[in-house]
């Protein structure tokens, strides 16, 4: 009678409850969802998004790329990231309680009525997603070997710290405003893409004319990237609730003007509105939106994703333009110089009207700015510092990092890959 009425509560209550255990069924299928929707944006998203953008000669490596940092990010993660992230440990780094998910079984929940074992998923989907972004700084030059073993070892070094300094419960950047992983993954992934690309250097004759593969590819991509943010910022409420909800309203506002800001300074500028600048100008929004999702009201969305988009613009292509670097995706210009803006801006326009743990500059808490700035400045020295040694060990141990010149003027996809997404002509066939 006792476990008759015990599941009839939990039938009326939406809660299944497990070993003792209370898992809320309506959050875990928000969170199940949202899982699917931000695995989706790595393997299909990104990679349309990217190959998209890259020459015809490169497309399949560039998919290959982000294709095989999910499959990196996620091993990585679930044999020691998520403990290092998240298991207790000290105010730098986890502990090894975690390991190969030791100990965390399917009725164990993480303290918000989400079954663990989704909660390590979810995590890892951002954990992928992050390396992915990194891949776009040096793409056409660098060899598969070496970003197999750099993307790997890098979610270990580099994000699973970043994530317990900000995420994990001791971490020292505890009091920054995260919502979604602006820093912990933009800012993070960008200033990692941008020392790559300077360790890698220049891609060969950088001065004649590269045309994007597939523009349609790419507007695919930005969408699929879009359609799952909704659940990279919604499902990072950890709860189908009110949070949640305005979570995606904001995301969704931001990055229409992002989009809208984005065509309208090239119209003003080059004089041609093009489909390249609003699909960059609708991902700059949802950059800079990230950290401030679930804190910020529909006036702070609009803010944000203007100056994310101004922001990306001037990375794009004036910042890019004066250093001389070569982020053949603009992986810091979009991701880092935005993500830097999306969380300084957060400590601005966060409002407790919309979430209580929030309260910005607007709502008389100018501190919460300067808490933002050392969140960013600590993951600028460490990505920047970390990212180098890992690429300098991978680089070792494949004997160097950067492709022969054959394989970059040839083409990634024939030349090193074997595959090619056109025909193949005699002379290629007979490079085979």
């Amino acid at each position: 009678m006792k476990k008759i009425v015990t599941l009839s509560i939990a039938l009326l209550t939406g809660f299944s409850t497990y070993a003792g255990n209370e898992i809320n069924s309506g959050d875990t299928a928000w969170m199940l969802m949202s899982t699917a929707l931000v695995m989706m944006m790595t393997p299909a998203g990104l990679a349309l998004f990217y190959s998209g953008l890259t020459q015809n000669k490169s497309v399949l490596n560039t998919i290959g790329m982000s294709f095989v940092s999910f499959c990196t990010g996620i091993l990585a993660w679930v044999i020691l990231g998520y403990s290092l992230a998240f298991a207790e440990g000290n105010a730098f780094i986890g502990g090894f309680d975690y390991f190969l998910l030791n100990g965390i079984s399917p009725t164990d929940t993480n303290g918000a009525g989400i079954p663990k074992l989704l909660d390590v998923m979810f995590q890892g989907t951002f954990a992928a997603i992050a390396i992915a972004i990194v891949s776009g700084a040096i793409i056409e030059r660098i060899k598969f070997s070496t970003w197999i073993i750099f993307s790997f070892f890098w979610v270990l070094v580099v994000y699973a710290p970043v994530c317990h300094w900000v995420w994990g419960s001791e971490g020292f950047l505890h009091g920054d405003l995260d919502f979604a992983g602006g820093t912990v993954i933009h800012v993070n992934a960008g200033v990692a893409g941008l020392v790559l690309s300077l360790l890698l250097g220049k891609r060969l004759h950088l001065d004649e004319e590269r045309k994007p593969s597939s523009i349609k590819l790419m507007i695919l991509g930005a969408a699929l990237l879009w359609f799952g943010w909704h659940g990279f910022n919604g499902g990072s409420a950890y709860a189908a609730n009110g949070i949640a909800a305005s979570a995606i309203l904001t995301t969704n506002v931001a990055a229409c003007i992002g989009g809208l800001v984005w065509l309208i300074i090239e119209w003003k500028i080059v004089k041609k509105p093009t489909l390249i600048g609003v699909a960059s100008g609708a991902v700059s929004g949802l950059v800079a939106i990230t950290p401030a999702a679930g804190y910020v009201d529909v006036s702070g969305a609009l803010a944000i994703g203007a100056i994310g988009s101004l922001v990306g613009y001037w990375g794009v292509v004036k910042f890019k333009s004066f250093t001389g670097h070569d982020d053949t995706l603009d992986a810091f210009g979009m991701h880092g110089l935005v993500g830097i803006a999306g969380a300084i801006l957060t400590g601005v326009f966060a409002t407790s009207s919309i979430n209580p743990d929030g309260a910005g500059w607007i709502d008389g808490n100018p501190w919460q700015v300067l808490k933002q700035l050392n969140a960013v400045g600590a993951t600028i020295v460490y990505s920047a510092i970390g990212t180098y040694v890992v690429f300098v060990i991978a680089s070792k141990i494949t004997g160097g990092a950067r492709i022969h010149k054959k394989h970059e003027l040839e083409g990634m996809d024939i030349s090193y890959h074997g595959e090619s997404q056109i025909n193949i002509d005699k002379h290629n066939i007979d490079d085979l």
